[in-house]
């Protein structure tokens, strides 16, 4: 008999009754799980699964995982860790099955619980995933930093005892942090009440990348906003990647105090980036019950969208110029989460100065951690090779994308220097870029 077949009074007897995914978790996802009816939309738009023969996908990750707890399987499948949370296929599921949110539990509890601590695969996981301790040791002695984590012989030996990829080399620590350079300049250059924000820069952007920090900061001056820049943590995203979520809860706990204070002084909270503000906005609220969670994620914004929400900012770019290569732009799967993947193709198509290529929708195969692993880095790669060969065969020099993980994949499968959406708002509207 055919679900179609079944009568009100059958459906009546089978009562519902709360059930815990994983025991212990105070997370009940029935709900999300029973509205899945197994289309496999969400396999099919699995970059992990169309490489990985032996990734069962993400409707088994997480509807399917659930309905083995049911019958008393306590037992979280290994391949949880395989995922690489790219989220597509939240967007792909036509039931709206909180899928990320399902195999972010179960990697979780799998972590927790099936883990073992002094595995190699775990110690590596918990370095990988708490990026930001190693980035605050390494900005201190950046010159050494740059020097060491690059060296042959010791990326062979991180290879080889960690797991840690020798593929890939690591990005440069920058001379100065962007907080260090904030506290240089004395802050903000603005202040305004009717118009303020709190930049939320997170881990790459003040310890890699300084000058997307700053950008962020010129062309909000620009539109006459003050900045605020609170302290805080890591948003999470690796963490939740990798199981960590002990980690990230510590973490999230405050940054959700910090930018909730600012919000009560006025502000709105943006981010340069796309992972960033994917946490803040929809991995906090689905993971963790925190004051003001919910709070802090419906005033979180990308730092683009704010501005093309509240500033004519087609308007400004339309009146301006530069002088840039050809881009070949791809849109990170954290930014097609949001919505936000055709903002910077939309906006640069009426700056005057260079021309900006979408390279289309697949997924650039790094998804932060994922492709810094021995084990995943060929698979990392065939995921990005459809990207690589349509920055290749179009017209642009260089990259451009929000994700600063995507941009080192990007540099590494094509050899082009990367470029961030905000750099060329900079560029285009304001005479500061050299400072």
């Amino acid at each position: 008999m055919s679900d179609a077949d079944t009568t009100p009074t059958d459906a009546s007897t089978d009562s519902f009754e709360p059930v815990d995914v994983f025991s212990g978790e105070p997370m009940d996802l029935r709900p999300g799980a029973d509205d899945c009816y197994k289309c496999t939309t969400c396999d099919t738009s699995c970059p992990v699964a169309e490489v990985d023969d032996d990734f069962p996908g993400p409707k088994f990750q997480g509807p399917e995982q659930w309905r083995l707890k049911r019958k008393g399987d306590d037992d979280i499948d290994p391949s949880i860790n395989s995922c690489s949370n790219c989220m597509r296929c939240d967007n792909a599921c036509p039931s709206s099955v909180p899928l990320s949110q399902m195999h972010n539990e179960a990697r979780g509890a799998f972590v927790e619980r099936q883990m073992e601590k002094l595995s190699t695969e775990y110690v590596r996981n918990r370095i990988l995933a708490n990026y930001r301790t190693s980035a605050w040791f390494a900005s201190k002695v950046p010159q050494i930093a740059n020097f060491a984590m690059n060296f042959g012989p010791a990326r062979w030996v991180m290879e080889k005892t960690l797991g840690v990829t020798a593929e890939r080399e690591f990005p440069a620590f920058a001379q100065q942090t962007f907080r260090e350079w904030w506290a240089e300049r004395g802050g903000a250059h603005v202040e305004n009440p009717d118009k303020r924000v709190a930049y939320f820069h997170g881990c790459y952007s003040n310890y890699n990348t300084p000058e997307v920090a700053k950008a962020m900061v010129h062309v909000y001056e620009h539109f006459d906003y003050e900045i605020l820049v609170p302290p805080q943590k890591c948003s999470g995203t690796p963490m939740f990647a990798n199981g960590m979520l002990t980690d990230a809860r510590r973490h999230a706990r405050t940054n959700v105090e910090e930018l909730a204070a600012a919000i009560n002084d006025g502000a709105d909270v943006i981010a340069s980036c796309t992972s960033c503000s994917m946490a803040l906005r929809q991995e906090y609220p689905e993971l963790f019950d925190i004051t003001d969670i919910e709070t802090v994620a419906q005033h979180t914004y990308e730092g683009l969208e704010y501005l093309r929400i509240n500033e004519d900012l087609r308007g400004a770019v339309e009146e301006s110029e530069v002088d840039m290569p050809d881009m070949a732009y791809h849109a990170p799967c954290h930014a097609r989460n949001q919505g936000l993947d055709r903002q910077a193709v939309e906006l640069f198509r009426d700056l005057d100065g260079v021309d900006v290529e979408d390279v289309g929708p697949s997924c650039s195969g790094i998804s932060g951690t994922y492709g810094w692993k021995e084990e995943k880095y060929d698979k990392s790669m065939q995921i990005g090779e459809e990207m690589f060969e349509h920055m290749e065969a179009g017209a642009g020099e260089e990259g451009m994308t929000e994700c600063p993980t995507c941009a080192m994949q990007m540099e590494h499968g094509t050899g082009y220097e990367i470029t961030h959406p905000l750099e060329v708002l900079q560029e285009a509207l304001t005479e500061t870029s050299a400072a």
